[in-house]
């Protein structure tokens, strides 16, 4: 089905996202599956006690939680996200991630068309 691009995962093929990226001590690991004019697809792996400080983007991002439980900090509102759960950041709304814990995360991020 031709070449796949670094990162990416082969077309026609089931995968666990929780297995596509490893944890790293002390650190936050991601691997980009794809990544295009309309937003990108990325799985991170959180280590305790690492975050993404706050922040905005003129992306709608969905967080969907494949390992772990996750504390996002989304408009000053903190929600707790559990593995199979998904969350919407919306665009332009400051948010951060924080791991209280490992976990493992989806993140699709989709341009907001205006």
């Amino acid at each position: 089905m031709g070449e796949s691009k670094p990162g990416a995962i082969d077309p026609a093929t089931a995968v666990q996202l929780e297995q596509l990226v490893n944890y790293g001590a002390g650190a936050v690991v991601s691997r980009t599956l794809a990544k295009g004019p309309a937003g990108t697809l990325t799985v991170f792996a959180f280590d305790e006690g690492q975050e993404l400080s706050e922040h905005s983007a003129p992306f709608d991002a969905y967080v969907t939680i494949v390992d772990g439980t996750a504390m996002l900090i989304i408009g000053g509102k903190e929600v707790v996200a559990e593995k199979g759960e998904t969350v919407l950041m919306p665009a332009d709304i400051p948010h951060a991630v924080r791991a209280t814990q490992p976990f493992k995360m989806l993140l699709i991020m989709l341009k907001n068309p205006r």
